[in-house]
């Protein structure tokens, strides 16, 4: 299980178009809040023939939110780069110049066999040319993911390409969107993704191949106003959380304080999880009970839960403190 606390600390990743005007001024204003990631897109917000054109505008934004850093003090979140192809992540590294120091890594889009081994070979050559770690987020959302006779053998074979640099690779992320538009479905505010059954399949067996490796990343909600939208969101949250996902892609800033707040840890696991960690593995018994007392706690069985309980405490903080 990786226990690296910048694995768990994405969080609330925020999707923009990357020639959306004023989004350095938003970040340099705080107007996203403190607690957030931001992903620019290249891929399927931009029209083909606007692509070079969003390239610059992204430049130019990169260097705006430089500058102003320069100038004064303010929240500076990750920054990604959501990419169309290998090609262009080598080409964006050399036209940002010096503003590609603040770019924490790229997102690679509809990942699978066959553009895996140029993405990884850019990621490398892209980590080679900066003066420190530059991170991938592959995205499983290609078509290849449907066929069950092969899905296994795609899972596995990406996950052995990926482990060759797993360093560089801070999180693994779905694509539920792409994946229920493969079947022409959509779900309500009131519906969970999870409730779709052959999303929720393919969502299972991504988290049972890499969720003991990597951090694997909730998929993208789409709602942000109306009735029950905020209520939709926490409910899919939950059950993100409850199945091995950490972190969420979102599209509207409303959306980030309730990641947040949905991954925050209960006071009562994170004194478990401190409990479990801090017991003395020769002591004649390795189970007791919980520090409030509603359930049993035991050394060898719930180890790897506690371990990222405290991480998770560490990139969200605990219910009921201060932020």
């Amino acid at each position: 299980m990786n226990d690296e606390i910048q694995y768990y600390s994405v969080g609330a990743l925020l999707y923009c178009p990357a020639n959306r005007d004023g989004v350095a001024d938003s970040v340099v204003s705080q107007r996203f809040g403190t607690r957030y990631s931001l992903a620019f897109c290249l891929e399927d917000t931009i029209p083909d023939v606007q692509v070079r054109e969003a390239e610059e505008k992204l430049k130019k934004t990169l260097e705006e939110i430089g500058q102003a850093a320069g100038q004064r003090t303010f929240y500076m979140p990750k920054i990604f780069v959501r990419v169309r192809n290998a090609e262009q992540i080598l080409r964006l590294m050399e036209s940002f110049g010096t503003a590609r120091e603040l770019v924490t890594g790229f997102i690679l889009p509809k990942f699978a066999l066959e553009n895996a081994d140029g993405y990884i070979r850019a990621m490398t050559r892209a980590n080679g040319s900066a003066n420190r770690r530059v991170y991938m987020m592959p995205i499983y959302e290609s078509s290849s993911m449907i066929d069950l006779r092969s899905r296994y053998e795609i899972l596995y074979g990406l996950k052995e390409r990926l482990d060759q640099v797993e360093e560089l690779v801070l999180n693994i992320r779905v694509g539920g969107n792409d994946l229920c538009h493969m079947f022409g479905l959509r779900r309500r505010c009131d519906e969970s993704i999870h409730g779709i059954s052959p999303i929720a399949g393919i969502f299972s067996d991504i988290i049972t191949a890499y969720g003991m490796d990597y951090v694997v990343s909730g998929p993208v909600w789409e709602y942000y106003s109306g009735a029950g939208w905020d209520t939709g969101l926490r409910r899919e949250l939950a059950e993100d959380r409850l199945s091995g996902f950490i972190g969420k892609t979102v599209i509207h800033p409303k959306q980030i304080e309730l990641v947040n707040e949905a991954y925050r840890v209960s006071k009562q696991d994170f004194e478990d999880a401190r409990a479990i960690l801090g017991w003395d593995g020769k002591a004649p018994s390795l189970v007791h009970g919980s520090t409030g007392g509603e359930r049993m706690n035991e050394y060898k069985t719930h180890r790897n839960w506690a371990r990222r309980t405290l991480l998770l405490a560490r990139a969200y903080g605990v219910a009921g403190d201060e932020p």
